[in-house]
């Protein structure tokens, strides 16, 4: 006998996969500087440079059982300090060590936040557009997904919609600033409101409120920064990722920050630590870990990915397409043009051109584009572009 739930998330495919597959299918026929494939946001630029340097020196100074032998469970001592040390040079946040655990990367330390937080009967919010494993994320740790409507046209935070639907069994609101699928970036000023908010209905119902803090895109803005949320909302459990500040998707390493000064911190903390050991996810890679510990001062060079940014928001805007500019991630969500976006992702294959429909983002009747791309594969899709909505 199978489990019926785990057969229907492996049976029934992602969306952005499926198109990647079908991209991938078509560059064998027709080649691949013929298709024109925004579908998946994996990371265009080059991890940089240190990060092979680190890696050949962690290899050199230790020897092969040091290297790539098991570290403790919650990850590896010195790199939680290097972690912690650069999270209080910038944040002044006052973070320490066994405020950290190291994870197999964004996925995997979500599932474990989830579990931990999964008393019975308990929901966690998401604020349209999500990423749509939050779903899976949330219910496969037993907690009910609810979603926040999305604040359109400009997809910052809507908190009367947040206010309606919190209720004594709300555990946590998930948010992810940049945001995919927007690239919007959230406000202090929104992140106050809603840490406002949240204190008031924490001490209405008689216990804490979380904030999941998604933050794999934190260090990638243009023109601005990401407030450092558990500055501004102490109940903030930030889940971090490598993945794309240092161009690392395939590496799965990450981090859980739980704040000393957060409410039931030490339980919160183990009952995360039980999570992921129930999963299995302890003892994230080794090698990865040390490599981490030397590179947490590294910044992604983000040039590339800006004039992707802007080559596109200008020239899709000036065809008459609507959305809300991006000021993070490597991502613009667009109002598809006669407002139904799957029909529009169709007609826009038949060009060779691949785009994100919303609905699994929550947000019907717009579309995702992932502008982590070559410059000249965007040159070459902007006529495409244009005769969908011609």
């Amino acid at each position: 006998m199978i489990n019926e739930k785990a057969y229907a998330l492996g049976a029934n495919r992602s969306c952005i996969r499926d198109l990647f597959e079908y991209g991938r299918a078509r560059a064998a026929i027709v080649g691949a500087e013929n298709v024109y494939d925004y579908s998946l946001g994996n990371p265009s630029i080059s991890a940089p440079d240190y990060v092979n340097r680190a890696i050949q020196e962690v290899l050199e100074e230790q020897d092969s059982l040091a290297g790539h032998g098991y570290t403790t469970a919650i990850g590896d001592l010195a790199t939680r300090k290097a972690i912690a040390e650069d999270l209080n040079r910038r944040y002044v946040a006052n973070v320490r060590p066994e405020d950290l655990f190291i994870g197999c990367g964004a996925a995997p330390e979500l599932c474990a936040v989830f579990s931990a937080l999964a008393v019975p009967g308990a929901e966690i919010l998401a604020v349209a557009p999500y990423f749509p494993e939050y779903r899976p994320f949330a219910e496969s740790a037993g907690c009910i997904f609810k979603v926040v409507p999305p604040d359109v046209p400009n997809f910052q935070i809507d908190l009367t919609a947040v206010e309606a639907m919190l209720t004594p069994r709300t555990q946590a609101i998930i948010i992810n600033s940049p945001n995919n699928p927007s690239g919007v970036v959230y406000t202090e000023e929104t992140l106050r409101a809603l840490g406002q908010l949240l204190t008031k209905k924490s001490e209405e119902f008689g216990h804490p409120i979380y904030i999941v803090a998604d933050e794999p895109y934190r260090e990638l803005t243009y023109g601005c920064s990401t407030p450092f949320i558990p500055n501004i909302y102490p109940n903030t459990v930030v889940c971090y990722s490598y993945s794309k500040s240092l161009s690392l998707p395939g590496e799965r390493i990450g981090y859980i920050y739980v704040p000393q000064q957060a409410a039931d911190a030490s339980a919160l903390y183990a009952a995360i630590a039980g999570a992921a050991r129930s999963m299995g996810h302890v003892c994230a890679p080794s090698l990865w870990q040390k490599v981490i510990a030397k590179c947490t001062h590294l910044r992604p060079d983000l040039a590339a990915y800006d004039r992707n940014r802007r080559a596109l928001y200008d020239s899709l805007t000036a065809m008459g397409y609507e959305m809300a500019k991006p000021d993070g991630a490597f991502y613009l969500f667009i109002k598809a043009p006669g407002g139904d976006a799957n029909a529009f992702s169709e007609k826009a294959k038949q060009k060779d051109l691949l785009v994100v429909p919303g609905d699994g983002f929550g947000c019907p009747g717009y579309f995702r584009i992932c502008y982590c791309v070559s410059y000249d594969m965007i040159r070459k899709s902007l006529p495409a572009f244009r005769q969908l909505i011609e």
